[in-house]
Formats: structure tokens, C-alpha cells, sequence
């Protein structure tokens, strides 16, 4: 029996590996250093619109003080004296006032007239609601 040797396997070379969890880190990492940037360029744009705000208001109150100080008034020329002119419109025509209602404001009353309502009663007589379910109960024999 001869003895065979077994054959010589050369060493693995490891692969780099790359798992997921370290490809997510890095993105999340790039991500918050957008999102930081972002808020600091926030930041900045309201600081300096408040800034800007800031000034405006102190140019206005400075223009206000400014307006609000008394000026001498120019004295009026009475060397000349005012003379009104005539107005070049021509005057109004007077009209006499409109006192009567027209037709189509007017109230209508019912097609019935005070008159026939001063006489016996043309409608039917209603029985009320009571005497309709006693009315009911007869017919029904339940009483």
C-alpha cells in the first residue's frame, strides 16, 4: 500500500468585507453633517435678518425723531389779499321730491279681504290632534 500525500492548499487570502451596518454609518454620518451644516446656515440667515431688522428700525426712529422736531412756519403773504373766484360749474336744478311708493314695493295682502273673515268661518272645523287618536282607538275597538 502506498501511501499517498495529501495535496499542499495554498493560504486563503481574506476578502475585505463590507457589511451593511458600516455603509449605513457612513451615510447617516454624511447625512447629519448636511442636516448641521443646514441648521447652522438657518442660523445664520436669521441672525443676520434680525440684524438687518434691527438697523430699520433704528433708521425709522432716527427719520421719525427727525420729522417730529418743530419747523417754523412760513408767514402767510398779506400783502395780497384773497380774492374768491366764481366757480365755473353750473348750478344744480332743484327737483321736487318723489313722496308716493312705487307699485311693485307695495304689500300685498291675502286675496281674502277683512270682510269675509268678520262673518262665520269658511274653513272646515280641524280636528285636533287628540281627537284624532281617540278617533282611532274607536275604530280600533281598544277603548
Amino acid at each position: 500500500m502506498c501511501l499517498i500525500k495529501p495535496l499542499v492548499k495554498k493560504n486563503t487570502i481574506p476578502i475585505d468585507l463590507k457589511l451593511h451596518n458600516d455603509i449605513r454609518a457612513v451615510e447617516r454620518a454624511r447625512f447629519a453633517h448636511q442636516v448641521a451644516e443646514k441648521r447652522r446656515l438657518i442660523k445664520q440667515y436669521k441672525m443676520e435678518r434680525e440684524r438687518q431688522q434691527k438697523l430699520e428700525e433704528q433708521e425709522e426712529i432716527k427719520r421719525l425723531r427727525k420729522e417730529l422736531i418743530p419747523k417754523a412756519q412760513l408767514m402767510p403773504y398779506f400783502d395780497r389779499p384773497f380774492v374768491p373766484r366764481r366757480s365755473e360749474k353750473q348750478p344744480t336744478v332743484p327737483r321736487e321730491p318723489k313722496f308716493c311708493i312705487p307699485r311693485h314695493k307695495t304689500i300685498r295682502c291675502c286675496r281674502m279681504s277683512c270682510n269675509d273673515m268678520s262673518g262665520p268661518s269658511q274653513l272646515q272645523h280641524l280636528p285636533s290632534s287628540v281627537e284624532k287618536t281617540e278617533a282611532l282607538y274607536k275604530n280600533r275597538g281598544l277603548q
